[in-house]
């Protein structure tokens, strides 16, 4: 069985990095810095394509990306914290016997050396982003290489994210999917992109996807989470 996980709003809050990244692109670009409750919106989604949103147009998105990069490699990829229980809920999904996909619309430049800073990259078999020039972008098309390239079977996966977007995407790719509320979607969101299933908390995750993926008899014998 293959667990497919987003990393941003899912493992890991990034808002302290991601957001100081954003603002002080836009501070480079001349245009006017958003406080940061403003912005959350872009986390999740590709960067390229909300920047263009967010400048109104594709011509300044590249450029913003540069000053972006420039600044969350430096510092703001680190400025993070992992979810509580999500080590724990990896841990007992790895002890029934799944195998670990990371799918982030991250480009995997920065997932992999972010997730070894946390301590979380040994626990997946794979992790999967995007390109720095924008190949795979879209999370449907993420999840389309990632099922050819890992060999996974639709039957025997899922995708688990806090976006709509992940949700969409693994319905076009035909995998169910668990929506993680404590990320960054909103209950609408969630609600409206039709999820398998809804996650409340990191410590319900583990039970919810074998449950999901049909295995609750595999739960580890002596994990007690809710």
């Amino acid at each position: 069985m293959h667990v497919l996980i987003d990393l941003d709003g899912t493992l890991l809050d990034p808002s302290v990095g991601l957001i100081a990244s954003i603002q002080h692109a836009l501070k480079q670009l001349g245009r006017p810095v958003a406080p940061a409750t403003e912005l959350t919106w872009m986390i999740g989604p590709p960067l390229r394509a909300s920047f263009a949103q967010l400048l109104g147009g594709t011509e300044e998105a590249e450029a913003a990306m540069l000053h972006y990069r420039a600044y969350y490699g430096a510092r703001g990829m680190y400025e993070a914290a992992v979810y509580a229980g999500i080590p724990e809920a990896l841990d007992a999904l790895l002890a029934a016997g799944c195998r670990l996909v990371v799918a982030t619309a991250k480009p995997h430049h920065f997932a992999r050396p972010i997730l070894e800073h946390f301590a979380l990259a040994h626990r997946f078999d794979a992790i999967h982003g995007p390109e720095l020039d924008g190949t795979r972008d879209g999370k449907a098309d993420l999840i389309a290489f990632i099922l050819a390239e890992e060999r996974i079977a639709i039957d025997a996966a899922l995708m688990v994210g806090d976006r709509a977007l992940d949700i969409s995407a693994a319905s076009s790719n035909g995998l169910p999917s668990i929506a993680a509320a404590w990320g960054y979607g909103t209950p609408a969101e969630l609600s409206a992109a039709g999820p398998t299933a809804i996650c409340e908390t990191p410590q319900q995750l583990a039970r919810l996807v074998l449950a999901t993926l049909g295995r609750p008899a595999a739960w580890p014998e002596g994990w007690r989470l809710p």
